[in-house]
Parts: C-alpha cells; structure tokens; sequence
C-alpha cells in the first residue's frame, strides 16, 4: 500500500436495511488500514435503509436520489459525491468482505495493466461462486442451451460462466466478473467512463470491464482477497430473471450489433421456451419479454420489477 492510495467505497442500497449492517460492520477489516470513504447511494427505499446509515456509520456520506435508477447510475453517483480517490470499490449492499480483502485487490491493481480487481466469492453457507464470465458468443448461448451453463463451463472456454475448479486456484485475468465486488482504479474509470445506466440491472458490470478490456486493461481475479455475496436469487425470480435475460441480448447486440444479435436472441428465445416447456415459471416469463417488441424495445428500469 503507498501512502497516497485512499479508496471510494460505492454502496448502492434498495430496500437494503437488513444486509446494510453486515456490510458496514465488515468494512474495517476488509479494508485493513487502507484509507476509504463510504459512499451509499439509496435508489429510493421503501424502508429505513437511509436510517441505518446514518446510525451505523455517521461517517459516511448518504446521497438520496429520491428514484430508483438502477445499480449503474447508483455507482456513478456514488463517484459524482465522493472525493478525491485512486480505487472505486463497488459493493452490493449484500457483501461481506473478509479481513485484508481489499489490500489484497489494491496490490493487484498495481500491477501493469490491470484496470479491475475482483476476489473470491463464496455464498451464505461458504460454497465458492462461480463468478467468472467469458464474453459472451453465439457459440457460447447455444452451449448453455444444449449442455447448461455449469457442464459448458467446464468444457475449456466453451461456457460463457466459467464453473472447472481449478480456474479459481490461482490469480487469472478473465474477460468479466460478477459485479458485486470489484475494485476499479481510478486510471480505469478515466478510460472506460461512467457505468451504462441504460441496463438497469444485470449485464452493466459486463459491459464496463468489457470495456475496460477493450480500452487495453484487464479484470484481475485474486483468489487471496475473499468476500461472501449473499445473492438475490434473480434465477428464482420471474420479475428478475426476464430482465436478465433481455439485457444479455441488449449487450450483445450492442458488441456485435443486429447481424449476430438475431441468431443470439433465437438462441435464447429457445433456451427459454425449452426451460418453460419442464415448468419453470421464470422462463416463461423470460420467454413472453424476449417475444414482445415493446419490451425488447423499450428501457430497463423499475417498471420490470412490478
């Protein structure tokens, strides 16, 4: 650590006030004597997340934003309120970061390169995440929608989730990473700019380090630096999951544009309507957004939620 680093930390909280005092109370021994300020964004709470805040943690600053722009514009912000910085940590409110997990990033941060720095997650109950991604191909959809993401994963770089063990053993560079925990310097944030705020939620954290890879600097994966994300459970949700779903093909066709994106949204149209054909109720509603001109069309935002 050089004396001069000093991290914004970039909280973005809904209806959080349950998993806000986790992560505040994690945040000391995370960052282990880096030098931070804490920033919490509340994209309009129903509850007294605000409250627990100011009560937890009077030392942070609370921006209300009085609406729900979404996980994008909740980190951007986040970085329009705070101060001078060198490193972004941008953190779901659902996050526990383990004892010297951001020395640990920063360190990585430092090497030539490398733009974003992401730990090892594990869940509630300790079981690693599989939180490294590939970028996304047709060739990649049509795995998952044959064999599944977990058994394409595995399969050398057929599967855009990367699932074989071994690839989290060690530091890796990855194309992209589950966005509840990662550290951005601020180089970074220069070159690539702010976060799409158009996606809402899902596929903003894989356009941004896409971005950054595009932009010559690399996601570093460092498997010392741990943090446990708790999870929404967006599989599990047909509110959720139809969002997700809508947004991979919105991120493809923005890569790769409308030649490729026809053939990928056919891919998913099936992958969904296969899934809703055995019952699962988040499919079929994945499946009706993808058929539906207006929802394609049309921006994500709270309305997906209702």
């Amino acid at each position: 650590m050089t004396d001069e680093e000093h991290v914004l930390v970039a909280v973005v909280a809904h209806n959080s006030a349950d998993v806000l005092p986790g992560l505040l109370a994690s945040l000391p021994e995370g960052m282990a004597g880096v030098p931070w300020q804490t920033v919490v964004v509340d994209n309009a709470s129903d509850d007294d997340s605000v409250d627990v805040v100011r009560r937890l943690a009077p030392e942070a600053r609370v921006v209300v934003t009085g609406r729900n722009g979404g996980y994008s514009a909740g980190i951007n912000a986040a970085v329009d309120a705070g101060g001078p910085h060198t490193a972004v940590l941008v953190l779901n409110p659902d996050v526990r970061l383990d004892p010297g997990c951001v020395p640990r990033l920063l360190a990585a941060l430092r090497e030539p390169g490398v733009g974003i720095a992401v730990p090892r997650l594990r869940d509630a109950g300790g079981v690693r995440i599989d939180s490294l991604r590939r970028e996304p191909t047709l060739t990649r959809a049509v795995a998952d929608a044959v064999v599944g993401a977990e058994r394409a994963g595995r399969l050398g770089r057929l599967g855009e989730v990367v699932t074989d063990p071994e690839a989290y053993a060690a530091d890796t560079d990855t194309d992209w990473a589950e966005g509840s925990t990662q550290l951005i310097s601020a180089e970074c944030w220069t070159r690539v700019g702010a976060w799409d705020e158009s996606y809402f939620l899902y596929s903003e954290e894989a356009d941004f380090d896409l971005r950054a890879r595009d932009a010559g600097l690399a996601v570093r994966y460092v498997p010392d630096a741990g943090a446990v994300h708790l999870e929404g459970g967006s599989a599990g949700s047909p509110r959720l999951w139809p969002l997700l779903v809508v947004n991979r093909v919105r991120l493809f066709r923005r890569r790769r544009g409308w030649l490729w994106a026809v053939p990928f949204w056919a891919v998913m149209v099936l992958r969904e309507a296969s899934r809703a054909c055995l019952g699962r109720r988040t499919s079929r509603a994945a499946l009706r957004a993808l058929l539906d001109p207006i929802r394609m069309r049309e921006p994500a935002g709270p309305a997906w939620l209702r």
